[in-house]
């Protein structure tokens, strides 16, 4: 996108926050879920303007029920300042044990200093702090660096915990996480949770290699990346290497189908902003002007989740009984369609998807005379066809 163009996206983005509100970060775990749900709009816009979200819920009257404990932040603050200390000497060991073994030891590797004024400044640095460790032939060790990476046409910064330059020029990102690996093995969940942040900053990187390039070719961002948790139950450091090539693949083409937010604030009314100091009624007004794409994973990683779900529900949105429900209904898209179709009184008889609720209705209200008479169930004779939908009592439940 040309300068001024960009220029006034960000003054529109600017407007939507509120005069005099700051933009919140967009961190790798809130990108990594936004990439799970490309479809709505409403957070793709809210996350590109740097809407802080918990706040716009509490405004709301639905506030998030999610988010790490003080103990557990703590504990993890602790651990990384362990993992990092003495210029990261533990660290940049485990980096040489576990994906650089052939490499000279990092007895003594550089750690530049990274600051700089505002997130840009910190982009500008890092991407220095990169150049010069490429070429360098020695260890380098980032320490919380600041990547930018392009979302539906709105820069997210990112800063992983760290990046280790081997001396081969090469690129490493470290995750460091407090939950434990025990007998060498973690919690499969978090795991994947950790490798798809890493994802995340892993396509941040492959971005300033490409523009550091010039004529030449880029330095290589490795695809494994080192997980270092603590070693059972202690608090002494262990790692393993976790390939993310599947989790990036995933997330660039997620991003790549992300509407650019540009286009969703070109659509939007001139005046709305999302500010939390907003009457309620207003402020109801200017999120529900902005669609959006519940579904029920939204739960566990989004602030606005509660509002999204009673809204869904409130207008029979079948997106709130989940994607495979959602998936099996075909283009019915409310639950007072999928009752009419299931009732008989709408829906074309051919499609699979009305067939199947139909034949649902008919099994329930057989079930529900049988019981009612005192009579056994319906024969597994009369059990639905193969291939049918199950949606039908899924839906029933909601009625």
């Amino acid at each position: 996108m040309p300068a001024p163009a960009r220029s006034r996206a960000w003054a529109r983005l600017a407007e939507l926050r509120g005069p005099g509100v700051p933009a919140k970060a967009l961190d790798a775990r809130a990108l990594a879920a936004l990439a799970a749900n490309p479809g709505c709009g409403r957070r793709a816009v809210l996350d590109g303007a740097g809407v802080d979200k918990a706040a716009l819920a509490r405004a709301l009257g639905a506030p998030s029920a999610f988010g790490q404990s003080q103990f557990a932040f703590m504990r993890g603050n602790a651990f990384e300042a362990r993992v990092t200390a003495d210029g990261g000497a533990e660290l940049l060991r485990l980096v040489h044990e576990w994906l650089d073994p052939g490499a000279e030891p990092p007895a003594r590797a550089g750690v530049p200093d990274l600051s700089a004024a505002g997130p840009q400044g910190r982009v500008a640095r890092t991407a220095l702090a990169l150049r010069e460790a490429a070429g360098a032939g020695a260890w380098t060790l980032l320490d919380h660096p600041m990547l930018a990476l392009d979302v539906a046409g709105s820069p997210a910064f990112l800063e992983p915990d760290a990046v280790v330059v081997h001396p081969d020029g090469s690129w490493t990102v470290v995750e460091i996480k407090s939950f434990p690996m025990l007998d060498g093995s973690a919690d499969p969940a978090k795991v994947g949770a950790a490798a798809r942040q890493a994802a995340v900053y892993v396509l941040a990187l492959e971005d300033v290699a490409a523009r550091l390039a010039g004529d030449g070719a880029p330095p290589r961002v490795r695809h494994r990346v080192l997980l270092v948790c603590p070693k059972d139950f202690s608090n002494l450091p262990t790692a393993s290497a976790v390939d993310v090539r599947r989790q990036r693949a995933v997330t660039a083409r997620q991003l790549s189908r992300l509407t650019r937010v540009e286009e969703i604030a070109r659509t939007l009314p001139e005046g709305i902003c999302f500010s939390p100091e907003l009457p309620a009624e207003e402020l109801t007004a200017a999120v529900e002007s902005v669609p959006a794409t519940y579904v029920p994973e939204c739960l566990s990683t989004c602030d606005l989740a509660f509002h999204c779900r009673a809204r869904a529900r409130a207008s029979g949105a079948v997106t709130a009984l989940g994607r495979p429900v959602r998936a099996e209904l075909g283009g019915l898209s409310s639950v007072e369609d999928v009752l009419a179709a299931a009732r008989g009184e709408a829906g074309d008889p051919d499609d699979p998807a009305v067939a199947a609720l139909r034949r649902a209705a008919v099994l329930r209200a057989e079930a529900l005379d049988a019981a009612r008479a005192g009579g056994p169930p319906v024969s597994p004779a009369g059990s639905s066809p193969a291939g049918s939908s199950p949606a039908g009592p899924e839906v029933a439940a909601c009625r």
